[in-house]
């Protein structure tokens, strides 16, 4: 019998966990507001459900690929976490009204980069999914799509948090960037961890 506690308890916490999306969220909450926040969260959410529903279809056969690809996707998302550390970072002196990563585009191109995505599709599917519902079309589509919508929710609670959070965050403008750019300098390093 299918175990939702164990699998919802997993999709829950790996999506409201710190990441690329979340941070990103929560930054661009902070510095835009929420409403101006939505199309970048917005390019997440549709990224999410194209990756999920990719991932999905495609995760059987990249069970035997993974520990050849897994090397190279963490090196390439790490280097990408990195970066947008250092834009965090460098970008934190003062809350802007424009900014490199606050689009659709920007959100959707963000989630083909991401490991943290990919990781918790693979497991989610790997783990919890698959083995009840394998070829099963129609269910694995709804679970891709409900990992989507956990994830989509998580990076709009980041964002409102960074939103409702604005007048600290432009007070203390550089520490709050500093410390984001630390976290995502931490999930850029806990990516080799475990």
């Amino acid at each position: 019998m299918f175990n939702w506690f164990s699998f919802l308890t997993y999709a829950i916490v790996t999506a409201i966990t710190p990441g690329p999306n979340n941070i990103m969220s929560m930054s661009n909450g902070s510095r835009r507001g929420f409403r101006r926040a939505l199309p970048f969260n917005f390019g997440i959410g549709v990224g999410f459900c194209i990756l999920m529903l990719l991932c999905t279809v495609l995760c059987s056969m990249l069970s035997a690929l993974i520990p050849k690809i897994k090397l190279p996707m963490l090196i390439v998302g790490a280097a990408y976490m990195l970066y947008l550390a250092w834009e965090t970072f460098r970008s934190s002196g003062s809350v802007e009204e424009s900014h490199f990563s606050d689009g659709f585009v920007s959100g959707l191109l963000l989630q083909f980069i991401n490991p943290k995505i990919y990781i918790y599709c693979i497991m989610s599917m790997e783990a919890y999914i698959l083995p009840y519902y394998y070829g099963q079309v129609m269910p694995l589509a709804g679970f891709a799509l409900l990992l989507a919508f956990i994830g989509f929710a998580s990076t709009l609670c980041w964002s409102a948090f960074g939103s409702a959070f604005k007048w600290l965050f432009s007070r203390h403008a550089k520490e709050v960037g500093t410390i984001m750019a630390l976290l995502l300098v931490y999930c850029a390093v806990s990516l080799f961890l475990g």
